[in-house]
């Protein structure tokens, strides 16, 4: 089945690869705003599917662009794509994308490929059996403490998405890291996880077909994976943190109060943490504008970056995060 998938996966890479020789002639549409299709997404869907039912007729198929219209609808086996992860990446020519193919069986997630075409490199993984990239054993990174690390994520991008209480989360993480990046596809994030290019990962708003096959890469790689308040069965909840143990230990404690799974006090704190930054916010307006008006002659006008104080309930210990 994994010889299968990368098989399929080499065939969406090759569609894409062409495609990305011109990529100002691909056809391009919204799906809604920030959201983008091209027809390579479908092509590159299409080849997948063919490929994959060809060899397992009787197995499901849940896909972001056609859902489950293909394969069984009641079958134990289920094929979960992303035939091109990134693809506002891939219409900019950013070479950061990928194919995403998993397989779950019975819910579960049994088998993986993450297909970074622009590189050739294959992140596969079997359950029980490792991860790897082109046939060569890979572990999650060992670091230990979140000062040292290099963290990815994904910025909310599309319209009802909860922009400030993700700039609270991002400000906290970024205070207590060594870095962050945006590459912009969630499943080869995940595999450089897994990799130990980067030490963890999070981010909102995700769909199963984009966190599917990294899932199983950095659990065989050694690593955790959940949602917010640290528990496994994330794929349908939208939220995903990933890391080393120690490393996804420690984002956890400080992501778990933003997780629309939490208890109730944390998610007063972080209400009140962002009604404090509010009102600071206007309090700095309201000063900034009394002072322009006394020396708008004698001084010129500069950038103020704001602070925004980090949702936790008057806890001086910790430093404010940087925004």
């Amino acid at each position: 089945m994994l010889n299968v998938a990368v098989k399929a996966a080499r065939a969406a890479g090759a569609l894409i690869n062409r495609a990305a020789l011109d990529v100002e002639a691909v056809r391009v549409s919204a799906k809604q705003t920030n959201d983008f299709v091209t027809e390579v997404d479908h092509a590159a869907e299409a080849a997948i599917i063919e490929t994959l039912l060809t060899a397992y007729p009787g197995h499901g198929i849940l896909a972001e662009e056609s859902g489950s219209e293909h394969g069984a609808k009641d079958s134990e086996f289920v094929w979960i794509i992303d035939p091109l992860d990134g693809t506002t990446n891939f219409i900019h020519g950013f070479p950061f994308y990928c194919v995403s193919i998993a397989l779950a069986v019975r819910g579960k997630v049994e088998q993986a490929v993450v297909y970074d075409p622009t590189r050739n490199d294959i992140y596969s993984a079997s359950k029980g059996r490792g991860a790897y990239v082109n046939d060569r054993r890979i572990r999650v990174g060992k670091r230990a403490r979140l000062q040292e690390c290099l963290i990815s994520t994904g910025f909310p991008y599309r319209p009802g998405d909860k922009l400030k209480p993700y700039l609270n989360m991002l400000g906290e993480v970024m205070s207590q890291c060594a870095g962050v990046r945006r590459p912009g596809a969630a499943a080869l994030d995940l595999a450089y996880v897994a990799a130990g290019h980067s030490d963890g990962f999070f981010e909102t708003g995700l769909q199963p077909w984009d966190v599917a096959a990294g899932s199983l890469l950095i659990t065989e790689a050694g690593g955790l994976i959940g949602n917010f308040t640290g528990e496994s069965e994330f794929l349908d909840q939208g939220e995903c943190v990933a890391g080393n143990p120690r490393i996804y230990g420690q984002l956890v404690a400080t992501l778990g109060k933003y997780s629309k799974f939490a208890g109730a006090g944390d998610k007063a704190t972080v209400r009140q943490a962002l009604q404090d930054s509010r009102t600071e916010a206007s309090a700095d307006e309201s000063t900034d504008g009394s002072e322009k008006t006394v020396s708008a002659v004698s001084e010129k006008p500069t950038l103020k970056a704001k602070r925004i104080k980090p949702p936790v309930a008057r806890d001086t210990s910790t430093p404010d995060a940087p925004f």
